[in-house]
């Protein structure tokens, strides 16, 4: 348990007058107006700055986001000549080599006026394995020596998509490789920006390794563990329920089934009713596909629900949002969905009558804002729609899909409710969210009495702030049950 606390003199995000927080035991014991009773333990001058609620993440995958930093970065790149380039200088200038591959991520090929190819690559770099990785994570474009290492089969552009690519992503020994602390240091950088907490969708045995790097010291995040269906079986069996803590440290709870029921935009992989331009309406894949079977994917669901598992459901697509919505509703199961990209304007509605959460990451409509006006042409008014999900009822949870946007709330909350960065005007602006209920829809707690003393301290009030100001946010401090986490009072 923490020692007793008071905050003195911060100012809550609501514009009320300025208050005096007492911390005790990890909750908060009493708020009162500033300067009305004797302040208890350590006394902490917030000197006038805003208070609020710790910040969670509802969509990360922190293995590949504590990577990320270790690849070469491919996030600025516009074209296949512009990663050619990149991977040319690095291996020019004997980049280092993770597990003797040269790894690359943050290409997005969706709008490129040339499509990759494996013998661009090979002629790039042929004498060690090449393997660069999608900006959203569903596609791999590699080189012949990396097919050869992994005995994949290539088809002449070199990428390798969805189910065998994100199969062979997870394989990858790169974890093996990252100094010790190095998840400890990307928890620290979050909780720097605010987050108090993150629920992980790494596929991988986050039991065991969240378990851990708590008991290793990792002590700045909570986090809700997600398991993927081929370790559903191993945790039923071990009498894991949502819910249930995990770690002795008290900081990570086992959350939900994740299920991946289709690809994505810039893949054009997401499952949709309507062909992608320029494919064939007869070929197999001119919608998108079903990585999981719908078939499958309600047996998932019904074998879950029976063990006290909850459930989270990818789906981007508008075929892929109604075939889960329907899942749902024919269970009766309550869950997540997870990205809900482009939904048809009657399913809306559906989400709230069925008590499902929508789980989204505003800052993808600012990256994908192009390539959904190109592949998605004339639907882009239901697309990235969190306007319309919470007029509808739904309840809506922001993330950031880590690494696939930056780990950071406040680039979360610019982008739900200005839908605009840079120089560019709004896109879709009638699909904005009030401040208010994108930070509503980024907390698990409240600033009362008896709440977690999970909190954050800004410089800056948040609703007197523009989209700029709200995206560089700085952040004083944050408190984790009552412990300073981040600390720059």
């Amino acid at each position: 348990m923490s020692e007793t606390l008071t905050l003195r003199g911060a100012r809550p995000y609501d514009g009320g007058e300025p208050i005096d927080v007492v911390v005790r035991d990890g909750l908060i014991a009493a708020i009162t107006p500033a300067g009305t009773m004797n302040a208890v333990g350590e006394v902490v001058d917030v000197a006038g700055r805003w208070i609020g609620p710790g910040f969670w993440d509802a969509h990360v995958h922190f293995t590949q986001h504590v990577i990320r930093r270790r690849r070469l970065d491919l996030t600025e790149t516009r074209s296949a000549d512009d990663v050619l380039t990149i991977v040319r200088r690095a291996r020019a200038d004997q980049a280092p080599l993770t597990d003797g591959m040269l790894m690359g991520y943050g290409f997005r090929d969706g709008l490129w006026p040339v499509p990759a190819t494996l013998d661009a690559l090979d002629a790039t770099v042929a004498d060690v394995p090449v393997v660069l990785v999608s900006g959203d994570l569903h596609c791999g474009w590699m080189n012949r020596a990396a097919a050869a290492r992994f005995g994949v089969e290539l088809d002449a552009t070199g990428l390798l998509r969805e189910g065998p690519w994100i199969s062979l992503l997870h394989s990858f020994d790169e974890a093996a490789h990252l100094p010790a602390d190095a998840y400890a240091d990307a928890a620290d950088a979050a909780a720097a920006r605010g987050v108090v907490g993150i629920v992980e969708y790494e596929n991988t045995d986050n039991v065991s390794e969240w378990s851990e790097r708590t008991s290793a010291g990792l002590r700045s995040l909570r986090s809700d563990i997600a398991v993927w269906p081929d370790r559903l079986e191993s945790v039923i069996a071990a009498g894991y329920r949502t819910g249930d803590l995990v770690d002795d440290a008290g900081l990570v709870t086992f959350g939900r089934l994740k299920v991946v029921v289709d690809g994505s935009l810039n893949t054009r992989t997401a499952w949709c009713w309507d062909p992608y331009p320029g494919m064939d309406p007869g070929h197999p894949h001119a919608c998108g596909l079903e990585s999981v079977p719908i078939a499958e994917l309600r047996r998932l669901l019904h074998r879950a629900r029976g063990a006290g598992i909850e459930a989270a459901v990818h789906a981007i697509g508008d075929r892929a949002n109604t075939e889960v919505l329907d899942t749902f509703a024919e269970l009766g199961m309550r869950g997540v969905i997870e990205h809900a990209q482009l939904v048809r304007d009657d399913d809306f509605a559906r989400f709230a009558d069925l008590g499902l959460i929508a789980s989204v990451q505003p800052e993808h409509a600012m990256d994908d804002r192009d390539v959904a006006d190109h592949h998605w042409a004339g639907r882009t008014g239901r697309a990235f729609a969190f306007g319309s999900l919470h007029r509808s009822g739904a309840a809506l949870r922001l993330g950031s899909d880590a690494p696939v946007a930056p780990l950071d709330p406040w680039i979360s909350l610019s982008a739900a409710t200005a839908r605009s960065r840079g120089d560019r005007a709004a896109w879709h602006p009638e699909q904005r969210l009030p401040l208010d209920v994108a930070l509503a829809a980024s907390v698990r707690t409240a600033l009362a009495v008896g709440e977690p003393a999970d909190l954050v301290v800004t410089d800056r009030d948040p609703y007197a702030s523009d989209r700029d100001e709200l995206r560089g946010m700085p952040v004083a401090a944050t408190l984790l049950g009552g412990r300073f986490t981040h600390r720059e009072l």
